[in-house]
């Protein structure tokens, strides 16, 4: 199997470098960012969810108008909306779209986050409402007929829903690095999502979720996400990636931002964190600058090097089994454009090199 590349596109242009630009819904910017990762050779690209943000439905379907290849990522959380309704709108969304579309549920790391639109669960129970949420939403996707359902946070009657995904199957990719986590992908994921950790700890993710997957029958992929810091030499690379910190630094201080934050709940969120407290460069080219300075609070590790450093980072990353890769620039835009240029087609012909050479 190849290498998947995945983007991740915004509905206005901000980073932890750049100042928010233009109207929060910005149109024009949606549907430029799109091209952007189209034309560079990405696979699909992850629409974001959050708590005060332009609906994801959305952005997704006006970005699948201004392409034509490129697929989507939507990010879901269970709870907000019924999983029957959510497998109807998935179900147009992917018929909208040609079926370009994949659902990354997230059950929510944040008892804070998850409380802004009215969800007072704790995470144990998040995860628990998650599993019985898949279960119905594949049943809606999937059922040729009406069915019942009697679960601990959702019940139907005679469900069903007319209209049903081009694809036989739509893809669920799953996040979370918690035990309660882990048990759920293994469940109902496709792939399971990790964000960018050393080669040992993300090695060691990937076998502890291919051991409950197999529990359960199943087969599951992964994907793993990275900042790539890219520059024609080494040390131009380098001097970027301590350019973009003290920019980020300035920007959060800025704003008032605590450096003094808890310790974030989510699992994954610690295991950045623990990561970064190891040291600010680790393995080949893994730097944990960013992430140290949002206390490991979303995917920010970085690969820093020339295009071919970062690709050779990557296929290490392959070798473990992680075949789809999601990767997205400090400056959003521009940077997905540079990755088009050298290190997607660059990573991809070592991988397929690889392939032929243990064929051989």
């Amino acid at each position: 199997m190849g290498i998947q590349f995945l983007g991740m596109i915004g509905h206005r242009l901000a980073s932890e470098i750049i100042a928010p630009r233009g109207p929060l819904f910005n149109k024009q910017y949606i549907a430029d960012f799109a091209q952007a990762h189209e034309q560079a050779g990405f696979d699909r690209v992850l629409v974001g969810y959050w708590s005060d943000q332009p609906d994801g439905f959305l952005v997704t379907a006006h970005a699948a108008a201004n392409t034509s290849r490129l697929k989507f990522l939507l990010a879901h959380r269970p709870g907000f909306v019924s999983p029957t309704l959510a497998a109807r709108k998935l179900a147009t969304l992917d018929q909208l779209t040609d079926g370009r579309l994949a659902v990354h549920i997230i059950s929510g790391g944040s008892d804070a986050e998850q409380r802004r639109d009215g969800d007072f669960l704790n995470k144990t129970q998040r995860y628990a409402r998650t599993d019985d949420f898949l279960s119905v939403l594949r049943q809606s996707l999937e059922a040729d007929h009406p069915w019942d359902h009697q679960g601990e946070y959702f019940q139907t009657e005679q469900a069903f829903s007319a209209i049903k995904p081009v694809q036989a199957h739509l893809p669920v990719y799953f996040g979370g690095s918690s035990p309660e986590a882990i048990a759920v992908a293994a469940r109902h994921a496709d792939v399971f999502a990790l964000w960018g950790e050393p080669l040992a700890g993300a090695a060691e993710t990937v076998r502890t979720v291919r051991a409950a997957a197999a529990k359960q029958g199943r087969e599951i992929g992964f994907n793993i996400s990275f900042r790539p810091i890219i520059a024609p030499t080494e040390k131009e690379a380098w001097e970027k990636a301590e350019h973009i910190l003290e920019t980020a630094r300035n920007k959060l201080t800025a704003s008032g931002h605590d450096f003094g934050l808890p310790k974030p709940q989510s699992v994954g969120a610690q295991r950045l964190l623990a990561a970064a407290n190891e040291g600010a460069r680790l393995d080949k080219v893994l730097w944990t600058g960013i992430a140290k300075l949002v206390s490991g609070g979303y995917n920010s590790t970085a690969l820093v090097g020339t295009p071919d450093q970062v690709s050779d980072a990557l296929l290490d990353y392959y070798n473990l089994g992680i075949k789809s890769v999601l990767i997205r620039g400090f400056d959003p835009l521009n940077d997905a454009r540079e990755y088009g240029k050298e290190l997607i087609p660059l990573t991809r012909e070592k991988v397929a090199a690889r392939r032929v050479a243990r064929s051989a």
